[in-house]
């Protein structure tokens, strides 16, 4: 059926991801293929030194996301959004929403981007014999423990951004597996919290005398194709307060952006990976079988069906990048030259592949914030060169390019060269991407591997929750994720794929050679500049 009719039905599915800096909404048709679509622009703030958004923040972006699809829906198909088939929630991971027995938020919302959490992190680390990122909802809650912070005795419930508006929308206190494995470890046999190390955690903490146990405070855990609960008429109103949309639709498991960014690449299976390259930037590995030994900057998360990830997070990758490029915008308007943002972006980018290998000895760091992968708790963004580096425009834009990936790439490293993990091919999507040839290019050269990216690697997390809300209500009886992927939604799907150029791989190497050891260049930075 067209587009028009499958609204009319009820049939379309409705994704909406909560970015670091977008929500998005994407409506899709019975065939996964986007018809119609909302934004709403939100930035974090730091407020008593917490990366945080308000409540406040989050409905009404929320609502305005969804104000503006069902306008969009309108305007092309003239037809108003009164039902769907499925919707799906996704949210950036990590993070911790602490409540109390009145459902009240105890203390402001913790993102994924604050790294305050340091000592609560190595110390569960190394009693579990587990990796726990500073980012991960247990280290938070670990960390308030040993802060003595007034909360934590009236702790009711804990859970992430995407947790939290599913609860709200259907009254369900659960999340997807993906999303659960950025909170605590997930047992990979049963694909629940891990029972060992939740009772590790208990007894640690027991002699605070809480009156409760981990257990009771997470979230339920389900995985994709379930269903996780159904709109609500409180929670229908609250996502469109103008009462046209109707109770009753079904949602699948919430999941966070390292789920949703799997799937839009279609990269679930073994031996896949994939980039989501954009305000901060993660790589993933979808392994064969277990890391050998713990490393502190790879986490083990989960596909959104309970497949074992490698995953390097880093908490920086275009905001410098952006300030340059708005800079220039600046200087364009200033000199009378009315130019459009995207194309100072395209030629910039491009312009950078003709610079030299290495850069020309030119050396820069994206740090906003910190960035964990490579020991720093705050950030510095940092353009330096020696007297006789080759500083030209191509350099500078190349090597900007290059620092975006200069954390990520420490990660990789210690996968491909350590553990010997092996790769068929990488996905990439997100912003980095979006001047073809650019930013994949250079990818490939930091992986040394081959680098694909989708026609669809634009249309990001949200149309990768909305195809897991399409799979939970169209999957076949024993149909696995990945061959509904593969048949269902890629199948015939154009990608352009780029093999690494030696040139570039060893002009990489050279740079994080340099990247290296002007780390302590970065850190009198942010020792000297307060």
């Amino acid at each position: 059926m067209g587009a028009k009719e499958c609204i009319a039905n009820g049939k379309a599915v409705l994704g909406i991801e909560f970015g670091s800096t977008r929500i998005k909404a994407v409506l899709v048709d019975e065939n996964n293929k986007p018809i119609a679509s909302g934004a709403h622009d939100w930035e974090n703030r730091l407020e008593n030194g917490i990366w945080t958004y308000s409540l406040d923040d989050i409905w009404t972006g929320l609502q305005d996301c969804y104000k503006k699809l069902t306008e969009d829906v309108q305007t092309q198909y003239g037809e108003k959004l009164t039902t769907l088939g499925a919707i799906g929630f996704s949210a950036m991971m990590h993070g911790y929403m602490a409540f109390n027995e009145k459902d009240e938020l105890m203390v402001p919302f913790r993102t994924w981007r604050n790294t305050i959490t340091e000592d609560a992190a190595a110390k569960l680390t190394k009693l579990f014999n587990y990796n726990i990122p500073q980012r991960w909802t247990i280290a938070h809650l670990y960390q308030a423990i040993l802060n003595g912070e007034e909360h934590v005795p009236d702790l009711n419930f804990v859970i992430t951004l995407a947790g939290y508006i599913q609860w709200k929308l259907t009254g369900e206190k659960v999340v997807g597996i993906g999303e659960a494995s950025g909170m605590f470890p997930i047992d990979i046999a049963t694909g629940q919290f891990d029972d060992k190390m939740i009772s590790q955690f208990d007894q640690t903490i027991a002699d605070k005398g809480f009156a409760w146990k981990l257990k009771d405070v997470f979230p339920a855990v389900k995985t994709a194709g379930e269903e996780a609960g159904r709109l609500t008429a409180e929670g229908a109103k609250l996502l469109d307060p103008t009462g046209t949309l109707q109770a009753g639709i079904p949602l699948c498991p919430p999941e966070g952006d390292a789920g949703t960014g799997m799937v839009a690449t279609n990269s679930v299976a073994k031996r896949t990976g994939n980039v989501s390259a954009g305000t901060s930037i993660f790589g993933m590995i979808v392994l064969e079988k277990e890391l050998a030994k713990v490393h502190e900057i790879i986490d083990l998360v989960t596909t959104p069906d309970g497949s074992l990830v490698a995953m390097v997070h880093c908490n920086n990758c275009t905001s410098d990048l952006n300030a340059w490029v708005n800079l220039f915008a600046e200087y364009s308007e200033l000199m009378g030259m009315k130019v459009d943002k995207n194309d100072i972006y395209g030629n910039l980018y491009c312009n950078a592949l003709n610079g030299d290998d290495d850069c020309g000895g030119l050396l820069a760091y994206n740090y906003f914030s910190g960035e964990s992968v490579t020991g720093f708790n705050e950030g510095r963004p940092l353009f330096v060169r020696t007297p006789d580096a080759k500083f030209n425009l191509a350099n500078f834009m190349r090597v900007h390019l290059f620092t975006s990936l200069g954390a990520l790439k420490t990660g990789f490293d210690v996968l491909f060269k350590e553990e010997k993990v092996e790769v068929d091919e990488i996905l990439g999507h997100g912003g980095l991407f979006k001047t073809k040839g650019v930013g994949q290019g250079i990818l490939a050269a930091a992986m040394n591997a081959p680098v694909s990216v989708m026609e669809t690697a634009g249309e990001g997390g949200a149309w990768g929750i909305a195809i897991l809300a399409s799979y939970m209500i169209q999957k076949g009886a024993d149909e696995s994720l990945a061959a509904y992927l593969n048949d269902k939604v890629f199948a015939g799907q154009k990608g352009e794929k780029m093999e690494p150029k030696e040139s570039d791989v060893k002009g990489f190497d050279a740079f994080m050679k340099r990247y290296s050891a002007g780390l302590a260049v970065e850190r009198a930075a942010v020792e000297s500049l307060q």
